[in-house]
């Protein structure tokens, strides 16, 4: 199946995440890998058939029939596409729109964005923001991306939307100053270098944004270079090789051939390191289910 023209279109790294991968590491003969590669290839076939409208059952396996797991691709994930839709008219200008996507990953709510507006460098638009936001309805904020409010609450700026209008706004032009001399570095070294100059130990949330970063300036991060592994996907990268680092086994997953089943121009899509991340985070989802653990998250 060929990516869908509106995604193609969204972002601007697809050229580095194309090719075949016709030889790689030893762990592609690894049985729990092949199963793992099933469980991607089946959640990849239900979003396939999601897109052109097959009727359902999209899938036999009783478990991600009933229940919910993020896409195997974070690019195809419906708080994504309209977080990078509603900002791709700033994406000539940096500075401007990583200020509105930290800003964005921050309150993981597309629909409060829309009614209260974007971040500004400028001060006055930005109290007449921090006035909406304080009046907009609730829920203001999503759940995907946990803030850890005792992070700000001895600062100066000691909730969310200070937090968000004022020191946001103050501490970007000098996080956008780092992150242009870059050129191809990790999300891992990324996160290390713009920690001390933002302020606040926010790993998990710069992680995400970095990501997004990578997704529309691919020339500053490489996702194919070495990822943080998650609490949620430890246990899979235990369970496949408990022998070696986990994001060095990541990273080695990434060079195993995988059929993805999605095309651009006819060249298949690959999986990158943070790819990777995600699955062992997904399959350790769906390996909980089967044994009646977990969250039961139901797909409606």
């Amino acid at each position: 199946m060929e990516l869908p023209k509106y995604i193609r279109d969204l972002y601007r790294h697809w050229p580095r995440h194309v090719g075949v991968v016709e030889q790689g590491s030893h762990l592609a003969d690894s049985p729990i890998v092949k199963e793992i590669c099933d469980f991607a290839q089946e959640r990849l076939s239900i979003w396939q058939k999601k897109v052109l409208n097959d009727p359902m059952p999209y899938t036999e396996d009783p478990i991600l029939q009933k229940y919910r797991f993020c896409n195997i691709f974070r690019e195809f994930d419906k708080q994504t596409i309209a977080i990078h839709t509603m900002l791709n008219p700033l994406r000539d200008d940096f500075a401007l729109w990583l200020l509105n996507m930290f800003y964005c990953r921050m309150v993981a709510r597309p629909e409060t964005i829309e009614n209260v507006g974007l971040l500004s460098f400028d001060l006055e638009k930005n109290r007449e923001l921090y006035d909406r936001l304080m009046s907009s309805s609730r829920p203001r904020y999503g759940t995907p991306y946990v803030f850890p409010i005792s992070t700000i609450q001895k600062s100066a700026t000691p909730n969310r939307e200070k937090f968000i209008c004022e020191y946001l706004p103050s501490i970007m032009r000098k996080i956008v100053s780092e992150i242009e001399t870059w050129e191809s570095i990790s999300v891992i070294d990324g996160v290390a270098k713009i920690l001390p100059l933002f302020g606040f130990n926010l790993n998990f949330l710069w992680t995400e944004v970095l990501i997004d970063v990578a997704y529309q300036y691919p020339d500053r991060i490489d996702l194919f270079a070495a990822f943080p592994i998650g609490p949620g996907s430890m246990p899979t990268m235990r369970m496949i090789d408990r022998a070696v680092d986990p994001v060095d086994l990541a990273m080695r997953l990434s060079t195993i051939p995988f059929h993805s089943g999605i095309t651009i121009d006819g060249v298949p899509l690959r999986l990158s390191v943070e790819n990777w991340e995600g699955i062992g985070c997904e399959f350790r989802k769906y390996t909980n289910l089967v044994a009646g653990r977990g969250r039961k998250r139901v797909y409606r």
